[in-house]
């Protein structure tokens, strides 16, 4: 049985050495998924096939989150973790088979309602493309190629959560890459061969689901843990996970809701805008899947294993480990993505179909994501800290208020003043910053935060060394032009600019608490 023992929890190792394992991963992974971004946009640049494409796929994807990351696991993890500490094998197995076979139900019949109501689906999700004949056609078509990816990658997601609880990392946190390596081959080699290149790439969607799904066996079946589907209503465990997946598939709900809102009115904006956000918004999910989301994976089943009666301590521990890592790392990614966003955008993406006013608006859009970074990364922390306890009702109230300021910030923003794509975005992180306000005095009230002086001599050295960055930047971004420079010359430039970066961030921070950055990354 895979416990983490009372003395693991208390030794920080265990907790960065399995953080190692998954920003590998994660880093891996985001790293060809901006190769894939960059092979996307090279090929159909800010086009209406593009603007198709990114938010037709927005559609499995927010029901995957929906389904698998967010609800089922937040629900799945502490039930399967309870199982694995009873150290009953025959009653984890069935209990894991009676959840694989109603997710294999549910998602059956899911598809295939899609599949038939497909346009009333485009309607909902992006009606600025529903009342123009011709996306109407392409979406639905493109959609209905696409969506059974949502099956698969669910799949994927409940043997990730698996191995996640049997501390296994690494399997999951590379499995994304195969997605990414999938649509960089379609839109390298093959889409540029046929007239309609969106549907090659939609088809790359389905195939790498299928991909993915296949490399979780080996590992399942290492720690004998590969399920048989088996339709068991009456399974005590399935009960169980049915009563804290509700209040969570709500909580999950809303969320998927804020970002159905942001596809919606981004539809509904000028041509160009739905992939102007979606550039920005790869560029914001580097910092946030490789230390927010990793450590988020970490904490989920961390958390769910400690003892509170006898371990509270430790799990109050965890918590602020995360915070404080999130902190050092969400800060200095905030100011180099505002400062450097022109840079970062132009270097990466301007080619092809993909034009210079392309780069300016996805810049702008950028900038106003990277204010609320710190927000979307420490609600990735927060959150298991309420799930971990079979609270799931809690994230929902909070996911409920972040939606109805979201759309109104949104609607606010976008339409009545006029800020366009950039208004989406700036209410993204307004919404994002008020959850986590609300998020923080819950936990405090309920013990599991400690207020301690903001001026202390971490806080210091994060305040201290972002200063001299910004410094740095503001320099170096008004004396230099990348939108002038050749391809050869902006990655000359972008490097020695992210280089220099971190090692002032890093330097200064040791000088003043190199004590305090060692602990932390120990």
């Amino acid at each position: 049985m895979n416990n983490i023992s009372k003395e693991n929890l208390e030794n920080s190792s265990t907790f960065f050495s399995n953080l190692k394992k998954v920003i590998s991963g994660t880093g891996l992974s985001r790293f060809f998924g901006l190769i894939r971004d960059i092979a996307t946009t090279n090929l159909m640049g800010a086009s209406v096939f593009h603007d198709i494409f990114v938010v037709v796929l927005k559609i499995p994807n927010l029901f995957r989150r929906f389904f698998a990351e967010g609800a089922f696991n937040q629900a799945f993890i502490p039930i399967y973790t309870d199982y694995q500490k009873s150290n009953n094998l025959d009653q984890t197995r069935d209990f894991l088979n009676a959840i694989a076979g109603t997710l294999l139900i549910f998602l059956f019949v899911f598809t295939v309602l899609v599949l038939i109501f497909a346009p009333i689906f485009i309607f909902i999700f992006a009606p600025g493309f529903y009342f123009d004949p011709i996306k109407q056609n392409i979406s639905i078509d493109v959609l209905r190629i696409m969506f059974p990816y949502l099956a698969l990658i669910s799949l994927v997601a409940f043997a990730g959560g698996i191995q996640n609880t049997h501390q296994k990392f690494s399997v999951p946190a590379f499995t994304p890459v195969i997605f990414n390596l999938c649509l960089i081959v379609s839109a390298i080699f093959i889409a540029p061969l046929y007239d309609m290149p969106i549907y090659v790439l939609a088809w790359g969607v389905l195939l790498a689901g299928m991909l993915q799904l296949l490399i979780q066996i080996s590992p399942l079946l290492s720690i004998n843990r590969l399920p048989v589907p088996k339709l068991d209503i009456k399974n005590p465990g399935l009960r169980k996970f049915f009563k804290l997946i509700l209040p969570a598939i709500l909580a999950g709900g809303v969320i998927q809701i804020n970002l159905l809102i942001d596809t919606i009115f981004a539809s509904l904006l000028e041509t160009g805008s739905p992939t102007w956000l979606y550039v920005s918004d790869r560029l914001i999910q580097f910092p946030m899947g490789i230390f927010a989301i990793a450590i988020g994976t970490i904490l989920l089943p961390t958390l769910s294993n400690i003892d509170l009666e006898k371990e509270k301590n430790v799990f109050i521990k965890n918590i602020k480990k995360g915070q404080k890592f999130v902190l050092f790392i969400g800060i200095p990614s905030l100011i180099g993505l505002f400062f450097c966003a022109e840079d970062l955008i132009s270097t990466i993406f301007y080619r092809g179909e993909f034009t210079e006013l392309d780069v300016f608006k996805s810049s702008y859009s950028l900038m106003a994501f990277s204010i609320g970074l710190p927000f979307f990364m420490l609600m990735k922390v927060l959150t298991p800290a309420f799930f971990a306890r079979k609270d799931t009702k809690t994230p929902m109230y909070v996911a409920f208020i972040s939606l109805i300021l979201n759309a109104f910030f949104n609607y606010l923003l976008a339409f009545v003043l006029g800020f366009g794509h950039v208004g989406l975005a700036i209410g993204s992180s307004i919404a994002a910053l008020i959850s986590v306000l609300i998020l923080e005095t819950i936990l405090y009230k309920q013990g599991f935060i400690k207020i301690t002086n903001i001026f202390n001599r971490f806080n210091f050295m994060i305040l201290i060394s972002s200063l001299f960055l910004i410094v740095f930047l503001n320099f170096y971004t008004t004396n230099t032009n990348f939108i002038e420079f050749n391809q050869i010359e902006r990655l000359f430039y972008l490097s020695i600019e992210i280089l220099v970066s971190i090692f002032i961030y890093f330097f200064i921070a040791r000088i003043i608490n190199g004590k305090s950055l060692r602990t932390l990354f120990n």
